[in-house]
């Protein structure tokens, strides 16, 4: 659980600093306002898929004992590596696009392999959890 909180605490932190340098850098490099660039996305991907998306399951780690489950490690490593990987990408795009530099295929290839990971992840997710939900389901055997 304390691994999922500081996890979560870690990337609201990101996400908001993120919010933060999108607005300096774009201002300090005289990006026009309402100019699209992939930087403005950092922030709220860092928030929702990072702190939110682990608040919950935080919250079905409460409930379910997901942690117990031996699929739980693989689901939070691969989750984290596609979420760190994909902002990464978006940051490093974002950059060059206020920089006025062009992206290469890389980024794109590289970016492609985080939602990789983030749907590996979010599939271990469901394979973890499936089995703790059916067994919270089944009525309790009493004993007699």
């Amino acid at each position: 659980m304390r691994k999922l909180f500081t996890a979560a605490f870690v990337y609201m932190l990101a996400g908001v600093l993120s919010g933060l340098f999108y607005r300096e850098f774009t201002k300090a490099n005289g990006l026009p306002e309402g100019q699209s660039t992939q930087l403005g996305l950092v922030h709220t991907h860092l928030l929702v898929l990072g702190f939110v998306v682990l608040l919950i399951v935080l919250l079905l780690e409460k409930a379910f004992a997901l942690s117990e489950s031996r699929l739980f490690g693989w689901f939070f490593w691969t989750y984290n590596a596609g979420v760190v990987i994909t902002s990464a990408m978006l940051v490093w795009h974002g950059c060059l696009t206020v920089l006025g530099q062009e992206s290469s295929a890389m980024i794109s290839g590289i970016a492609g392999l985080g939602h990789i990971l983030l749907t590996a992840g979010m599939v271990l997710l469901f394979l973890a959890l499936r089995p703790r939900v059916i067994a919270a389901a089944a009525p309790a055997s009493t004993a007699v």
